[in-house]
Order: structure tokens, then C-alpha cells, then sequence
């Protein structure tokens, strides 16, 4: 199967979960199940930088790749996430085309990127790369993930694409609204505006709309609209509405 870098530029349409038990367990269901993708959340979820390459193995006994959602935008954060073998690195709270050309830059070994460089990390390769292949076998498989949840970013939108370091441009829908003024109100004109802006921009530059959403029947207009990078809810989520559709069953709810 081509890696995930290579579906994504394709227009394939691809569907994830995002990962906030810190559970392995967990999330080798989850690709066991047939998503595509898993976001491993550090920045909302469970899971500690501690809990990582143990979620990392999960994933990898399974077709699904993983990102890494950073717990912030810095070199450190993007960097260790990387050395630890994850696919790509979602990268949050970026408010501005500047902030998001500096943390794209933290994805890539130099001479063209800031990360670190570190042969006998696990994402480096474990020392099966020298110094003349790490950054060219390397830098062209990370998957780079901006989230769109500021109206900076929207109006950058499309100079967020343009940069050849970006894969995915991916709204956070709760953090957008509440950045537009407009919280939870997800079907105002501003916030449909703002997700036509995105998708718009992907498209002009061959890269993946992505979006979270938590109800399957949200699905169809969003594949309409032209997103391709879909996150359809969490394992927490599953854990809940399972646990209520089994208590209501049982005529308990």
C-alpha cells in the first residue's frame, strides 16, 4: 500500500480517528476496524510524550498510519515526535502564515528544514541511514498537517497551501468558531465560508481538506464540499456512544 503521503497527494479520500484514551490496546482496534489514519492526540488526550512509542507500536501492528498531534508548534515538541517514528505531525494553535512557516520548518532535515538530526532515532531510521540519505529518504515521506482554527489562518489559507512542506490543511472546527466569534455554530455563514476557503485552497494547490467531526451524518455534505482528510470521532466517543446505546438497549436511558 502507498504510504500516507502518497494518498493524501493523490486526492484519495481518507478516514481517520483521532486517539485521546493513551491506549494501545485501543488504538490496534481502531486499525483493525479499517481507518486509515489515527491522529495520537497530545495535545487535548490522555497520552504523554511517556505513552508514545507504545501507541506508535500499536498503530504499526495495523495497515492505519499515525500522526502526532504535538502538544505545541516548537522544535522540541515536532522534533521528538518524529525521532520517535511518527508518520507526520499535526501541528496546532498556529495563529499566522509566519508561525506556520516556522513549525513546517521543524518537519524536514536540514539543508531545506530545522529538525534535528539524529541517525539512530527510530523516525531517522535506526541507523540504516548515513548522513549523505537521511534527509533525502527521509524529509519527502513526513506528512505535514497544519490546523486551520484561527481566522489568521483562514485568511492565509491559501499561502498555507502554496508551502510545499503542507499536506493537509485541517480545520478545528470548535477552536474556528470560537475564533470567528461564533461558538459551536457550525452551520453560520462565516464558518461554511470559511470551510469553502479551505477546500478552495487545497484544491488550487494539490493538497488534502481535512475537518473533525463527531456525527457520521455530517459526512455526505463535507465529502461534497471537497474534504478528503476526515476525522470521524475519537475512541473516547466510541467508548460513549457505545455505552449508551447498550444502557438504552437495556432500557436504562
Amino acid at each position: 500500500m502507498p504510504d500516507l503521503k502518497t494518498r493524501i497527494r493523490s486526492g484519495e479520500t481518507l478516514i481517520g480517528v483521532f486517539s485521546d484514551l493513551a491506549s494501545p490496546l485501543a488504538l490496534e482496534l481502531c486499525g483493525q476496524a479499517g481507518f486509515d489514519w489515527a491522529v495520537l492526540d497530545l495535545e487535548h488526550g490522555a497520552a504523554t510524550e511517556g505513552d508514545l512509542l507504545g501507541l506508535l507500536y500499536a498503530a504499526g501492528a495495523t495497515p492505519m498510519a499515525a500522526v502526532v498531534r504535538s502538544q505545541s508548534a516548537e522544535r522540541l515538541r515536532v522534533g521528538r515526535a518524529l525521532d520517535l517514528g511518527a508518520e507526520g505531525v499535526m501541528l496546532p494553535q498556529l495563529k499566522s502564515i509566519d508561525e506556520v512557516r516556522e513549525a513546517v520548518s521543524f518537519l524536514r532535515y536540514p539543508p531545506v528544514g530545522q529538525r534535528g538530526v539524529a541517525l539512530r532515532t527510530r523516525g531517522g531510521g535506526m541507523g540504516s541511514l548515513g548522513h549523505a540519505d537521511v534527509a533525502r529518504v527521509v524529509n519527502d515521506r513526513i506528512v505535514g498537517i497544519v490546523q486551520i482554527e484561527a481566522a489568521g489562518t483562514v485568511a492565509d489559507c491559501d499561502a498555507i497551501a502554496a508551502l510545499d512542506e503542507v499536506d493537509v490543511l485541517f480545520v478545528g472546527p470548535a477552536d474556528l468558531s470560537h475564533s470567528l466569534g461564533i461558538p459551536g455554530q457550525f452551520d453560520e455563514p462565516r464558518f461554511q465560508d470559511s470551510l469553502r476557503a479551505v477546500v478552495a485552497a487545497c484544491r488550487a494547490h494539490g493538497k488534502g481538506a481535512g475537518i473533525l467531526i463527531y456525527d457520521a451524518a455530517g459526512l455526505p455534505p463535507l465529502l461534497e464540499m471537497g474534504f478528503t482528510f476526515i476525522g470521524l470521532g475519537s475512541e473516547g466517543s466510541f467508548v460513549t456512544s457505545g455505552a449508551r446505546a447498550m444502557l438504552s438497549a437495556a432500557g436504562r436511558l
